[in-house]
């Protein structure tokens, strides 16, 4: 299309000129035998080719350029689109595991059944008004984690060790919201069970610089088959799927899966 228009517009630049100087010089009289020339009419096309290249050019460059932005434009609203797909995700996959927890504390008419509600609508009112960002302060999304784990030690009545430490300034930080429970959940359901009395949970969350270090390991039940990679579960796919849209080049992730213990290494540019 863009050499049939050049096409075009160089056929009718180069008629009209090659008339038009013929017409104001000579008035088609025939004196000025140079204007009938080969060599006159070359060299008007040669004028005129370099001058409409030059215009033609300018044309594809800025025709090229509004194509780039609207497949641009088109990109990020299908990223844009499925981040809020995967996001949606979550809600139905955490509300699963922490209704299996409040169905077991409330079948032990559990003293902290009330507490576990409490907590629930907390999380609730983070998931559904303060996470619809792109990111959120850190902060926010540790006072989850935090949640998180309450509910986790609730339900095993607090007779597993879980240690978290956060470590350097996380008060200006900012981070997509829900990339690191998953990581979590994970944790407490492949290495964590009441009638396991050796299992355990470390957390770690350090930020240095502008980097944020986020560590999770965790015991292993012995019968547990973790999976990972490709036959990871519906939350690990996401988070993977997640990272690579919301940090794309900025991030690592590590997995260490030994035969007692489980832990995974993530590293984050949050500048």
């Amino acid at each position: 299309m863009f050499i049939l228009q050049f096409v075009i517009a160089f056929s009718v630049v180069m008629f009209a000129r090659l008339h038009a100087e013929r017409y104001l010089l000579d008035g088609y009289s025939g004196e000025n035998g140079y204007l009938y020339n080969p060599r006159f009419i070359i060299q008007v096309v040669t004028t005129n080719f370099f001058i409409v290249a030059f215009v033609g050019l300018l044309k594809f460059v800025v025709e090229w350029l509004e194509l780039e932005a609207r497949k641009k434009e088109v990109e990020n609203e299908k990223l844009t689109a499925e981040l809020n797909f995967l996001k949606a995700q979550i809600n139905p996959h955490f509300l699963f595991n922490t209704l299996n927890n409040l169905y077991y504390l409330a079948y032990s008419k559990s003293e902290n059944t009330t507490e576990v509600i409490a907590k629930l609508s907390q999380m609730m009112r983070y998931m559904i008004y303060d996470s619809n960002h792109p990111k959120v302060l850190l902060t926010k999304e540790i006072e989850y984690i935090e949640s998180y784990i309450s509910l986790e030690r609730l339900r095993l009545n607090n007779q597993i060790p879980i240690d978290f430490k956060v470590k350097g300034n996380v008060s200006t930080v900012l981070i997509t919201p829900f990339i690191l429970i998953t990581f979590l959940e994970n944790a407490f359901k492949h290495g964590v069970t009441n009638n396991n009395a050796s299992a355990w949970v470390k957390i770690s969350l350090e930020i240095n610089g502008d980097e944020c270090l986020y560590t999770v390991s965790n015991s292993k039940i012995p019968s547990a088959q973790i999976d990972n990679g490709g036959k990871s579960g519906i939350g690990l796919q996401n988070v993977h799927r997640r990272l690579a849209l919301s940090y794309p080049n900025q991030y690592e992730l590590h997995v260490d899966d030994q035969a007692d213990t489980y832990t995974v290494k993530l590293k984050l540019i949050v500048a």
